[in-house]
């Protein structure tokens, strides 16, 4: 199975909290919210759309302690999202959760880097990481993903949780597509293209 990371951003990075206020104050991040005046008919179709593709969902234990208390309650039948969300398999890395309430649920224990180096070894599509930053970070650092896909929203907050930070070696990636909504949302899809590249300007002309 291919890995994908699916990540909902400002401009200033942040991607703590973006779908309601209180989805995640920790660290007293009071910004949430954010992604939702800009959302439209054709991000909810390119979002569906990357759904489509899932043959499971994987998961840092934050947020899918936050999914498993909110996808549940969603029971509207025309909800573009929550019949899929609901019954894919999901996997979640943690090593103090013993099971999962979201059913189906597997947790996985361990070194992610090896667990889910199996997971992604099987048949497969594709195995969506959806938030859990922190875990994207790892497997990309680790060459497990495949494919990033960002949503980039038109709001900076200058403060919360910021995606791909911390310590770690840097990464380079492809882009294979970009397009805008009518909301202002960039939606970018990239290609992991192993280590990040660098050089030395030499002036205009050694790039025409």
């Amino acid at each position: 199975m291919k890995i994908t990371l699916t990540e909902f951003v400002t401009l200033d990075g942040v991607s703590q909290g973006p779908g309601s206020p209180d989805e995640d104050t920790s660290d007293g991040f009071t910004r949430g919210g954010w992604l939702v005046p800009h959302i439209e008919g054709t991000f909810v179709q390119r979002v569906s759309g990357w759904l489509d593709l899932a043959d499971g969902l994987l998961l840092g234990r934050r947020t899918y302690e936050a999914f498993a208390r909110d996808w549940p309650r969603i029971t509207d039948p025309a909800d573009p999202f929550a019949e899929r969300m609901n019954t894919l398999p999901k996997y979640v890395v943690s090593n103090t959760l013993t099971e999962g309430a979201w059913h189906p649920t597997t947790v996985l224990k361990g070194d992610p880097v090896q667990t889910i180096g199996e997971l992604k070894a099987r048949p497969g599509r594709e195995l969506q990481v959806h938030g859990s930053a922190r875990l994207g970070g790892a497997l990309l650092e680790a060459g497990l993903v495949d494919t990033l896909r960002l949503v980039v929203a038109p709001t900076v907050l200058r403060t919360g949780r910021r995606l791909l930070s911390g310590p770690g070696a840097p990464s380079g990636l492809r882009l294979t597509h970009h397009e805008a909504t009518p909301n202002g949302l960039l939606l970018l899809e990239y290609e992991a293209a192993g280590r990040a590249l660098h050089a030395e300007y030499e002036g205009v002309t050694a790039f025409i």
